[in-house]
């Protein structure tokens, strides 16, 4: 596999909801300005046929193509990679905005030839300020990077879905998103992205998926997101859906990396919380360390909702 320079990357947004439409302008516009600019920006709009007309008629993209598959969001990215034709595959949410040199950054470790998936870190863009409960190590919740990734570049297992991209060889050998794992509509679960990188891993040992925190998007967090009930909604549905991994690529690939933020960023997380709380008397820390905990326990639960469904032949609901 050769390198790729940004030129050769075909960026794909995917959308849903024309409420989202100022979000998606955002997005686009921060992926066309980009300078190298990417080789094509497809927008794929699923089952909206007024959204589709709309982004064909008032956005600069390459092209507006409709998800005819399966609704969801496994489904348009599924779309998209059939649409473009660039030698990789940069994925970007509808809500996120790049930093101007985020595809040259993105592009540079596939320089490396064993390089076969890349991706970047999400900083949240919150509505209102971040509450003063949430812990930095579940901004995996607002689908961004958290405490405890890594600070440099790094192989890793999976990537974060609003900022990822990979060899269009990948897709060839190991297939595409599976439909019914992944976000549908305003439905929380998620995990398309891991259980394609673990099919990545089990079928090419020895290639790398890399993370480089210097390609760097802005996930917006709407004020809805920042409620304590969306964080207890996520954190039950992560847990579905890394079941519904499990189940498919089976339980140690499905909780390698789940098993070292349990055992280590959690845990240091709780310890920083309480000490702060001790020293500095804050309320808030001691609030920070009971949602780790509370986070823990929900998507445990929802862990072992998602297997007695898969057991009981009903899937996540």
């Amino acid at each position: 596999m050769k390198g790729s320079p940004a030129g050769d990357v075909s960026v794909v947004i995917c959308t849903y909801d024309e409420a989202r439409w100022a979000a998606l302008v955002r997005a686009v516009t921060s992926v066309v300005h980009a300078r190298p600019g990417p080789g094509e920006v497809t927008v794929v709009v699923d089952h909206n046929p007024a959204l589709l007309e709309r982004v064909g008629a008032e956005l600069p993209v390459t092209r507006a193509v409709a998800n005819c598959g399966p609704r969801g969001l496994s489904g348009a990215r599924n779309r998209g990679i059939a649409a473009t034709r660039g030698p990789v595959v940069a994925f970007l949410d509808d809500d996120a905005v790049a930093d101007p040199d985020w595809l040259v950054r993105l592009a540079a470790p596939y320089r490396e030839p064993e390089v076969v998936a890349v991706g970047g870190r999400a900083l949240p863009a919150w509505e209102d300020a971040r509450p003063r409960w949430w812990p930095e190590e579940f901004d995996w919740v607002v689908g961004c990077s958290y405490r405890g990734m890594p600070q440099g570049r790094q192989s890793v297992r999976n990537l974060t879905g609003c900022n990822m991209s990979f060899r269009r060889g990948v897709f060839d050998a190991v297939g595409t998103f599976t439909p019914g794992i992944g976000r549908l509509g305003t439905k929380p679960v998620g995990c398309e992205e891991t259980e394609l990188c673990i099919r990545v891993n089990q079928r090419w040992p020895g290639a790398r998926i890399v993370y480089e925190p210097d390609a760097v998007v802005h996930h917006e967090v709407p004020a809805a997101r920042s409620s304590w009930a969306y964080f207890r909604r996520r954190c039950f549905a992560e847990g579905q859906s890394k079941a519904m991994v499990a189940a498919a690529r089976g339980q140690d690939a499905a909780l390698a990396t789940e098993r070292g933020y349990v055992v280590r960023t959690l845990p240091a997380g709780m310890a920083r919380s309480l000490a702060a709380a001790a020293t500095e008397r804050r309320i808030e820390c001691l609030g920070r360390a009971a949602s780790i905990a509370a986070g823990v326990a929900v998507a445990g639960a929802g862990y072992a909702h998602g297997t007695w469904q898969h057991r009981a032949g009903s899937g996540p609901r």
